[in-house]
């Protein structure tokens, strides 16, 4: 009997990149105060964000299969008793399991936390106090935030399974008494399982 097989997978994932940017152009606790009359008082805080994730996750499974196996033949010939031929036993079999788990929130709920915390560190508590009379006082807060999230999910599965498998010849013949021929049993068998399962 002889068997040859040839297995290879590959699995590459999780990649990601993250960018944060914050800029504020006033104080926070921004004051004004003792000011003379007719006055023009005011107060900006301005404070501008942006977050950008990428999640790049590429996961690839190739499974290559080929296998072939036979068994010889069996001969009893020319024989006054012949006894029995029996040709062996020919199988393959080939099984495969892959699982992969892939979770971006590891990196993409902190990042969007961070936004969401500076949000509040950059909400200025600003005041105007003791202005003239007839003064115009402004206090003006301004917060934005961008979040932008970019997932790329890249799957792929490739299976090949090529099989053959062949019993050998079992023959009884030309005896004056001859046994029984038996063939061998043939079978091939293949099992792939894959499991992916990500989640940004």
């Amino acid at each position: 009997m002889k068997a040859k097989k040839a297995l290879g997978s590959t699995l590459a994932s999780l990649g990601f990149v993250v960018s944060f940017a914050a800029l504020a152009s006033a104080a926070p606790g921004s004051t004004i105060g003792t000011t003379g009359p007719d006055s023009y008082n005011k107060v900006k805080n301005t404070s501008s964000q942006s977050l950008v994730v990428r999640n790049t996750n590429d996961i690839g499974v190739r499974n290559t299969n080929h296998q072939n196996s036979w068994s010889g033949e069996a001969t009893v010939v020319h024989n006054t008793t012949g006894g029995n031929a029996t040709s062996g036993n020919a199988s393959n079999a080939n099984a495969l399991s892959v699982s992969a788990t892939v979770n971006n929130a590891a990196t993409t709920a902190p990042a969007v936390a961070a936004v969401a915390v500076n949000n509040v560190v950059n909400d200025a508590t600003s005041a105007i106090t003791q202005t003239g009379p007839d003064s115009t006082n402004k206090v003006e807060n301004t917060t934005t935030s961008k979040v932008y999230i970019h997932n790329d999910n890249d799957l792929s599965v490739d299976n090949s399974n090529c099989q053959m498998a062949k019993s050998g010849d079992a023959t009884v013949t030309d005896n004056t008494t001859g046994g029984s021929a038996t063939s061998g049993n043939v079978s091939n068998t293949n099992t792939t399982t894959v499991s992916f399962n990500v989640s940004n």
